[in-house]
């Protein structure tokens, strides 16, 4: 008899454990959005939003792989793990108990203006999508707040797509992108010198009570220095914030995010694991970026056939790209702070076409 996966929450990580389930379970897919909206590469969705929807917005039926998947579009509101039931409430207030054999908890987190845990249609991300570059478009001197990647990528895009622009980064450290290696840091530095991007290092600005919007300047800083100056301000301090006021308290660490072992399970609650930015499998949460998907979804195939599960193993050092593809290809630095340089014509019809669209998502139609 097939087993029940409830999946909650239909991410990036979700949809990676969904696709490897659906062959071998009945699945149901839990999402806020009834598209993927991914949480990648807000730097290309706030320049570019059109090209960014093309590999980062893609509608659930697109994929191949969750043809046999019921997805409930609708937010979580409750979880009883001993019962094996979650409680979901739809966009019109009804609402519907879902049972599980199997929970997979992939519900992300609350990160700014573009990651939020609201019902929206896609025609709502869409307008969303639109209502943000028109405001970063009507502004003469942008300011982002930040120095990691997210921080680094809004910066940088923003300065190649508005080169008229003034664009400045503000960030508390000596160096961007820290948990990266230096030689990543030195050369992506150097890269947004070249778009323009004015750096401003040692400036830990104070946080207003709406960061999670673009707002407008002055900013002010604790550091001692002169308010900065902008027409509209992106925040990306990585403030985030677990989406897990569903869940009961006893599975959560103090900072709210979900307790798992290295095989993603969670501790004392057989058949329920967590993986993505919700799951606490190390300081930086990894397991969203590095296979987690793919991973838990082995797991549960061979814990249901009471087979050994793997343990997700945190990389020591972050990599990947920062900036994200640009017109004239994609830069991704490895671990070690080498620069491999994809061309522009290999990011769509190798990388996407074939290594994302058809391998890791299993298939998704034009």
């Amino acid at each position: 008899m097939r087993k029940r996966v409830v999946i909650a929450g239909l991410g990036d990580s979700g949809i990676l454990a969904a696709v490897r389930l659906a062959p071998h379970a009945d699945v149901v897919g839990i999402s806020v959005k009834d598209s993927l909206v991914s949480g990648q590469e807000l730097g290309m969705r706030v320049a570019r939003p059109d090209a960014w929807a093309q590999d980062y917005f893609i509608g659930f039926r697109r994929f191949r792989g969750l043809d046999s998947v019921r997805v409930v579009h609708a937010a979580l509101t409750s979880a009883d793990l001993d019962a094996r039931t979650v409680t979901v409430v739809a966009a019109d207030g009804t609402a519907t108990v879902e049972s599980f054999d199997v929970l997979v908890i992939s519900t992300g987190t609350t990160n700014g203006f573009w990651r939020r845990p609201t019902v929206q249609t896609a025609d709502d991300v869409a307008a969303d999508l639109h209502d943000t570059h028109q405001r970063l478009a009507r502004a003469q001197r942008i300011a982002v707040v930040g120095g990691g990647a997210t921080a680094v990528s809004s910066a940088g895009n923003l300065a190649r797509s508005w080169p008229d622009k003034v664009v400045d980064l503000y960030f508390p450290g000596a160096q961007i992108l820290p948990g990266y290696h230096s030689g990543t840091q030195v050369r992506v530095a150097q890269r947004l010198a070249e778009l323009g991007v004015r750096l401003h290092l040692g400036h830990r600005a104070v946080l207003p009570l709406k960061r999670d919007e673009i707002t407008t300047g002055p900013i002010e800083f604790t550091t001692g220095q002169p308010d900065g100056e902008a027409d509209a301000v992106l925040w990306a301090v990585g403030r985030v914030r677990p989406n897990t006021a569903w869940l009961p308290a006893e599975i959560l660490d103090d900072d709210g995010f979900v307790i798992v072992t290295p095989e993603l399970t969670v501790p004392g609650h057989p058949g329920v694991f967590a993986v993505g930015d919700v799951a606490a499998t190390d300081p930086l949460r990894t397991s969203a970026r590095n296979g987690g998907g793919a991973l838990v979804a082995r797991n549960i195939l061979a814990q249901l056939k009471s087979g050994k599960l793997r343990r997700y193993r945190p990389p020591a050092v972050r990599w990947g790209s920062v900036l994200g593809p640009q017109p004239d290809g994609l830069e991704v630095f490895t671990p070690w702070g080498q620069a491999v340089r994809f061309p522009a014509w290999t990011v769509d019809r190798v990388l996407q076409r074939f290594v994302v669209r058809r391998q890791l998502y299993r298939g998704v139609r034009d």
